[in-house]
């Protein structure tokens, strides 16, 4: 799919096909975060990528939505904020890296053909024992990745004209 094409069609997926996600699809849609710009280049997050049914199910107590647990890969995107790179004023850049990662890691798999959805109102102490993550790093996202069983209608989006302000 061409790049504008990938952008206008991804989804917020909330039914998944039970197919495995190939190998070479997710190693390429994790490249793709990889390769995400962050500030400084510090790269403050780390990938967890979760394909065992026990670990899938004992992430229901972290979030319950049944549609979750039917993609065959959940990922975990967890951030580093003492790696992550400060401004003058002390304000830390790390949530913003972890989007950015994120948001070519959801790109990627929209370009591959599956789906994902961004959650972020899960219970992050229940992810943080459920997949033996350590204190130094902060669950901040989860997403299902796996082949839509249906893929929604366009969701509401403002004009342009509300969003962007133009000094000349």
């Amino acid at each position: 799919m061409e790049f504008y094409e990938v952008i206008s069609k991804r989804r917020s997926i909330r039914a998944y096909k039970k197919d495995p996600v190939e190998d070479s699809k997710l190693s390429r849609i994790l490249n793709a975060a990889r390769l995400a710009p962050t500030a400084a280049n510090r790269q403050p997050y780390s990938l967890i990528v979760v394909k065992d049914e026990e670990t899938k199910l004992k992430l229901k107590d972290a979030y319950s939505q049944e549609w979750f647990f039917t993609a065959p890969v959940i990922v975990c995107a967890c951030a580093l904020p003492d790696d992550a790179w400060k401004r003058n004023d002390g304000k830390g850049y790390v949530d913003v890296d972890v989007a950015i990662a994120m948001d070519h890691l959801i790109l990627a798999a929209s370009a591959e053909g599956l789906g994902t959805c961004w959650i972020a109102a899960f219970k992050p102490e229940v992810v943080r024992e459920v997949l033996n993550i350590p204190d130094n790093m902060e669950p901040l996202v989860l997403t299902p990745l796996g082949y839509p069983e249906t893929i929604p209608e366009p969701t509401f989006r403002k004009p342009l004209e509300e969003m962007v302000r133009e000094i000349t």
